[in-house]
């Protein structure tokens, strides 16, 4: 079997510098783009090695990986511009993308802006709130989330955001009146470590109050698939992705496992090889 070839490179400069990785060779064919946000390229490794026959590029988002680091926020339009510079510098026209969680946000938005650059869309669980029902207790989450983060730190911030992503159904009016977790349940400290560069905080409130561009993504057609999870049940971010296709008008799409299935870790275990054949037959349809 051929080794496949990784080349690194870097779009821009200082804090807008991006680093992206292409695995194999650009002119073989239509590339396929695959990322998430907060999660860098290395998350995607496995996800990209389930794809030896066609170029595969995978980057580190704006505040994460490679990148420089910050405190200040960022936003869903950063990103999506961010990953628009990563397609022009690549110079082989429209990709196949791949998003997941904030990625699939993030790509929803570059569809959005800049339809010629992608070919395939598959935003796969996007935690994006505007268009549930519990839109108002979403918000009100994310912003408790934000509080504590700024007064607390990443421990008790990180506790909070596992909790809630891991609810199962509608988040209640009371939520935020339940006590909140120890972060010792999750290996963590409750210590406060001065560091808010943390990327997954910094990333909100934007990621999921933005509202998504009903209109533009209804354009693309049978270009845009919305991907849940089968065993996410009713997550956020698996509703984020039914409740976007209800809006533009098509049938969500059923993936193997649950958020995070496209990646195999100790912790948290994946299947990757199920997970790229499912989505070999969606870009493929």
């Amino acid at each position: 079997m051929t080794e496949l070839t990784i080349s690194t490179h870097v779009v821009g400069e200082g804090q807008d510098a991006i680093t992206y990785d292409v695995q194999g060779d650009l002119s073989t064919g239509v590339p396929l783009f695959l990322f998430g946000a907060p999660m860098d390229a290395s998350g995607f490794r496995q996800l990209a090695e389930q794809f030896p026959d066609r170029a595969v590029v995978t980057y580190d988002p704006r505040g994460t990986g490679r990148n420089a680091t910050g405190v200040a926020d960022i936003t869903t339009a950063e990103h999506a511009e961010d990953v628009h510079r990563v397609i022009e510098a690549l110079g082989v026209g429209p990709v196949d993308a791949f998003g997941s969680s904030g990625g699939a946000v993030n790509l929803l938005t570059l569809a959005a802006r800049h339809p010629a650059d992608v070919r395939t869309v598959v935003a796969h669980e996007p935690p994006s709130a505007p268009l549930l029902p519990d839109a108002d207790e979403v918000r009100a989450v994310i912003s408790d989330l934000k509080r504590t983060y700024a007064e607390e730190g990443n421990g008790p911030a990180m506790a909070k955001f596992i909790g809630f992503v891991m609810y199962d159904g509608v988040v209640p009016a009371g939520y935020l009146e339940q006590p909140a977790p120890d972060p010792a349940m999750f290996g963590m400290s409750a210590e406060d470590d001065r560091d808010r560069t943390n990327p997954l905080f910094r990333n909100m409130p934007s990621i999921i109050v933005d509202p998504v561009d009903v209109d533009a993504l209804r354009g693309l057609g049978d270009r845009l698939v919305l991907a849940y999870g089968v065993e996410s049940g009713q997550t956020m971010a698996a509703r984020g992705a039914r409740a976007i296709a209800a809006a533009v008008g098509i049938e969500p799409t059923e993936f193997p496992g649950s958020h995070g299935s496209f990646h195999d870790e100790p912790m948290y275990p994946g299947i990757p090889v199920e997970f790229g054949v499912r989505l070999r037959e969606v870009l493929d349809r």
